[in-house]
């Protein structure tokens, strides 16, 4: 059996695409090329890859297992090569991070150092709600995920980055800060909160929770800055991140307003499946982080502590 890499990587795509035209199209290959190499890889097995039905071509469950063994087989060669690299002094290899909607305000502090130095380092950085990073990061997809509240039904380990602050903020055209504003007043306000699934929205219910308050008006919406924009338009209040609403606060647009229970502390942690064997790129990018993360904390974060 004599098949090669370049034959692996099309039929991964066609699996992938579920057609010969886009792949080829996402390869930059002509499509006669490809079908070339789609020929010559079915040729090296007896039981058939794909089958058309219809004018449309299907993966057999044979040909999808093929796909499975040709990911991790591609993966492993990319790591050899990278690993060739590095015996050279020359870092290379994808990071794959997976980050909270909040976490952008965080992590490319985190990141910009290391990519300046690492320039052979290929960064994806997704930004998302929690659901769909810990669906990732569970699936195997990524390396590395950015959440500030730690899963419960997968093992991980984690480095710890730095604290997440959140407050109940609100327009200063709502209401006046000038005193403590008592907890059972929060009653009679709308409260606008994230989507489900959402750490913010969690640390919220938590808070309203632990006071036995109910929520007589409330408006829900799925990212922190469309919040901050019904919090500035006067809509309601919000427990927020301080970290995503510096801006808003220095401009005099948002205000913290003083509550008993407020601040809670939570912490920005970095977290990968227990047992995960890194590529030298995110191992590298992990001690970089435990090397650096004090000094970026404090040249970069020092004007978000309250």
């Amino acid at each position: 059996m004599f098949f090669t890499l370049h034959q692996l990587q099309i039929f991964l795509q066609i699996s992938e695409s579920g057609s010969i035209t886009k792949a080829a199209e996402a390869l930059h290959l002509t499509q006669p090329a490809v079908s070339i190499q789609l020929r010559n890889l079915q040729d090296q097995f007896e039981v058939p890859l794909t089958e058309v039905i219809g004018r449309k071509l299907y993966i057999t469950d044979f040909g999808k297992e093929v796909a499975e063994a040709a990911n991790k087989i591609l993966d492993e060669a990319k790591s050899l090569e990278d690993l060739a690299l590095s015996y050279k002094g020359i870092l290379t290899g994808t990071l794959k991070i997976s980050v909270v909607s909040t976490g952008k305000y965080v992590m490319p502090y985190f990141l910009s150092g290391f990519t300046q130095q690492n320039k052979g380092v290929e960064l994806i950085m997704d930004v998302t709600n929690r659901t769909y990073v810990i669906r990732s990061l569970e699936a195997n997809d990524i390396d590395l995920a950015l959440v500030s509240v730690l899963p419960k039904n997968i093992s991980v380990e984690r480095e710890e980055l730095m604290e997440n602050q959140l407050y109940l903020v609100g327009s200063p055209s709502l209401l006046d800060f000038d005193l403590e504003f008592p907890i059972s007043s929060l009653a009679d306000y709308p409260l606008i909160f994230r989507e489900n699934g959402s750490a913010t929205r969690m640390a919220m219910e938590a808070f309203l929770s632990q006071n036995k308050l109910e929520v007589r008006k409330k408006l829900e919406l799925t990212s922190n800055e469309a919040v901050k924009q019904a919090l500035i338009a006067g809509l309601g209040l919000s427990v927020m991140p301080i970290i995503g609403i510096r801006h808003e606060l220095s401009q005099g647009t948002l205000k913290i307003i003083a509550i008993k229970g407020l601040p809670k502390i939570t912490n920005w942690n970095l977290i990968w499946l227990k047992g995960k064997k890194h590529n030298p790129a995110v191992s590298a990018f992990l001690d970089f982080v435990r090397k650096e993360k004090a000094n970026i904390i404090r040249e970069k974060f020092r004007d978000f502590v309250i």
